[in-house]
């Protein structure tokens, strides 16, 4: 006999204990993002490269291993209020950290996302921020994982001591190069 109540049997609990200090810690009103950027300890911050007008950043929350977001240091929930140039420096630390993920994490492809208000998902919605994350052939899929299946197997202090000199040796180059 398979009532309705029975159900629950056949579901697949995956727990992520890491993330009760989040949703039970104390929320403010000050951005997380403008937090974090004006802060001195980088590493403790988990932002492996600072450019000019952005900055990037592994999610403390991530999809998968070397979850990454390039934010803006201008508060702005929204595209269109950010100036050409910084958006521009946006556009092209996303090559950069493309480039960068492929090389480190040898990864098979990659999901790249910018989720603008609540209702798109967005969970700090008043600061812009746009998602990269490393995919591998046979991982969960992305709906999967946005649902709560989570295995993240590296410490972010493993994931921050690979990419952090990555981004420095790209942008050394790239200034040598012209």
């Amino acid at each position: 006999m398979n009532n309705q109540n029975d159900n629950h049997m056949d579901k697949h609990y995956l727990y992520s204990p890491w993330r009760l200090d989040y949703i039970l810690g104390e929320k403010t009103d000050e951005c997380i993002f403008c937090r974090c950027q004006n802060l001195d300890n980088d590493k403790e911050n988990l932002i492996v490269y600072r450019a000019k007008n952005c900055y990037v950043m592994l999610n403390r929350y991530p999809y998968n291993n070397g979850h990454l977001m390039i934010i803006p240091y201008q508060h702005s929930a929204s595209i269109t209020d950010l100036d050409d140039k910084i958006w521009l420096e946006m556009c092209s630390l996303l090559k950069d950290t493309e480039q960068i993920l492929t090389r480190v994490y040898n990864c098979d492809g990659i999901n790249i996302g910018i989720n603008l208000g609540c209702a798109a998902g967005a969970g700090i919605a008043e600061h812009i921020h746009i998602h990269i994350v490393p995919r591998w052939n046979g991982d969960s899929n992305f709906m999967s994982v946005i649902g709560g299946e989570r295995v993240i197997p590296e410490s972010f202090e493993n994931a921050y001591n690979k990419l952090a000199p990555e981004f420095a040796n790209l942008i050394k180059n790239k200034e040598i190069n012209g």
